[in-house]
């Protein structure tokens, strides 16, 4: 038995792209989702609408059910992506973002991020 090549997909071009496509890409599912949402994750410090985006897509049914490893959510990845961007905005975004959470999550997150409330999470990427 012969087993079919995977297809070739050329990566997107995510450092080039802008915040509201790299959030068209997330949604859309795919290979590169993940990609897209770190990249995000690196502009939130500097970019509010990044870190905005970044808390809108972490509501998103597919990023909290696709976990990046273990426990670990594309949900998760953009609220800690946030939480150390350290910007007033982008705090106020994950602590809205971690409240969306079903509780369940937001135990598991807390102890992964080893604090006892979000608040007091400080996560360096």
């Amino acid at each position: 038995m012969t087993v079919p090549q995977p297809p070739n997909i050329t990566p997107p071009p995510v450092r080039q792209m802008g915040n509201a496509e790299l959030a068209e890409l997330i949604k859309s599912g795919g290979a590169y989702r993940g990609k897209a949402v770190f990249e995000l994750v690196d502009r939130a410090s500097r970019d509010d609408d990044a870190a905005t985006r970044l808390g809108e897509l972490s509501r998103v049914p597919g990023l909290r059910e696709d976990r990046v490893f273990h426990s670990v959510s594309l949900a998760w990845a953009a609220i800690i992506g946030l939480l150390a961007a350290e910007t007033p905005h982008a705090r106020r975004v994950a602590y809205a973002a971690f409240e969306a959470l079903p509780a369940t999550d937001q135990a598991d997150l807390l102890a992964y991020v080893k604090a006892e409330r979000i608040e007091n999470a400080h996560p360096r990427l």
